[in-house]
């Protein structure tokens, strides 16, 4: 995460004058993102022992909506989505990663993400900064097909990385079965098939003990 007072990559070796202003912008832009390879989240990688990055989740996410588009509820522009999954995560490099079951960081999640937003597709020439922003804004309202099954795909991602680590962040002190299915019922915005798949894999993970049992 960047400290809001922190310059921008580029600022550490300029791009020459004689670049085209407007993509200068453009490139001063895909050099800051390249911050969010550094932002780790809670979940686990299946595939190694490490958390995974951003950059990961947001690849995952991309690859996810390409092969499950077909268990959607709603029919879906699938390259659209695509871009809802990518950009969502972007404004992390200046906001941080709020963790799912961090009841406290959230209460300022909003306002830390907002001001991210701000500043980072800021960087961009205007227009093209205003639809980067737009495609943000799709995802957290949650009011078209594509951004529903854009988060449903956000919250099963890490559900598939806990099964596989036998519970991961499902064992965070004072989280229960429960609160699990609370934070991941936003599925069945997108798709009631994958719904009730993530229900299963919840259930499972219950009753072998990797997540606590909401009533013992």
């Amino acid at each position: 995460m960047t400290t809001p007072d922190a310059g921008l990559l580029s600022d550490q070796n300029p791009l020459p004058s004689v670049v085209d202003a407007r993509l200068r912008e453009h490139l001063t832009f895909l050099i800051e993102v390249d911050r969010l390879k550094t932002v780790l989240r809670a979940s686990p990688l299946a595939a190694a022992d490490r958390r995974e990055n951003d950059a990961e989740h947001s690849w995952h996410l991309a690859l996810m909506v390409m092969t499950l588009a077909e268990y959607a509820d709603e029919p879906i522009d699938v390259g659209h989505t695509i871009k809802l999954v990518v950009v969502h995560d972007l404004i992390e490099i200046y906001a941080g990663d709020t963790p799912i079951y961090d009841t406290a960081l959230a209460e300022s999640q909003q306002e830390r993400e907002e001001a991210a937003a701000d500043r980072l597709f800021g960087i961009l020439p205007g227009d093209a900064g205003a639809a980067m922003r737009a495609l943000w804004d799709e995802f957290e309202a949650r009011e078209t097909p594509e951004a529903r099954f854009a988060k449903a795909m956000d919250r099963l991602q890490p559900l598939l990385l806990n099964w596989m680590a036998r519970g991961g962040t499902w064992r965070t002190p004072g989280v229960t079965a429960d609160d699990v299915r609370a934070r991941k019922a936003v599925i069945g915005d997108g798709s009631a098939k994958l719904w009730e798949a993530a229900s299963q894999l919840i259930d499972e993970g219950e009753r072998r003990g990797w997540a606590r049992a909401s009533h013992p």
